[in-house]
């Protein structure tokens, strides 16, 4: 392996460097981006029971917000829950921006990886052949087959290398791509779910203090039908 490295030339260096980085960050990102990491189940209906008991105090939405980055976006909701609908949905998608460029953290570095590392590879062989056809030159001519053979296999080391670095990293890229926009929209919808309830639950009680209830019709309202004959 390191004889194959060494022959590769100088562009190979970029190439291993690049591959451990997106290693790195797909390890990374196979952590952080786990479901079960970002969006819990069941906070909503947690924090609702919380609420319903008088028990949503500072430190409860402190502990949600340190707990999850959905926890992070609902926190941001219930610290200005009693400004009403608007203010809150506002102060949710103020944080859900922040949140959703952390979980597309390192995704820029991995594609650009993904791009560039068969150009370095192309690169590294389009070097390995000018080195080759200067040795040619320099000799008149007289390189035998053989040799000029094994130069060329060289020479196509580097694309290669860079070949194997890049389609691995790119189907990640994709997958974590995909990964995002899925956590994304869970997140959206568990906000605007408790958008709906605690604001729901508020319009409920204000209507049944004003007294504008819905009543069931009384006898006297219902209309008569004269009795068929």
């Amino acid at each position: 392996m390191l004889e194959i490295i060494v022959k590769g030339g100088i562009t190979m260096v970029p190439l291993l460097l690049g591959s451990v980085l997106a290693l790195a960050i797909i390890l990374e990102r196979l952590w952080a981006l786990r479901a079960s990491r970002v969006t819990p189940k069941h906070l909503v209906a947690q924090v609702w029971n919380w609420y319903k008991k008088n028990e949503l105090d500072s430190t409860r939405i402190r502990s949600i917000r340190d707990s999850s980055p959905l926890g992070e976006i609902l926190a941001a909701g219930l610290v200005n829950h009693a400004h009403g609908r608007d203010i809150m949905k506002e102060s949710i998608e103020e944080t859900g921006r922040h949140v959703v460029m952390r979980l597309e953290r390192f995704l820029n570095t991995l594609g650009t990886i993904a791009s560039i590392s068969p150009l370095l590879g192309l690169l590294g062989t389009v070097f390995g052949m000018i080195d080759i056809f200067t040795v040619i030159t320099a000799q008149g001519g007289n390189q035998n087959i053989a040799g000029l053979a094994g130069g060329i296999a060289e020479a196509l080391i580097t694309t290669a290398t860079g070949l194997i670095i890049a389609i691995p990293t790119f189907i990640f890229y994709r997958h974590f791509q995909r990964r995002v926009d899925e956590l994304v929209s869970a997140m959206e919808q568990e906000a605007l779910k408790m958008v709906e309830v605690f604001h729901g639950e508020r319009e409920l009680s204000t209507e049944k203090k004003a007294g504008v209830e819905k009543k069931p019709a009384s006898a006297k309202s219902m209309p008569k039908v004269k009795a068929e004959e």
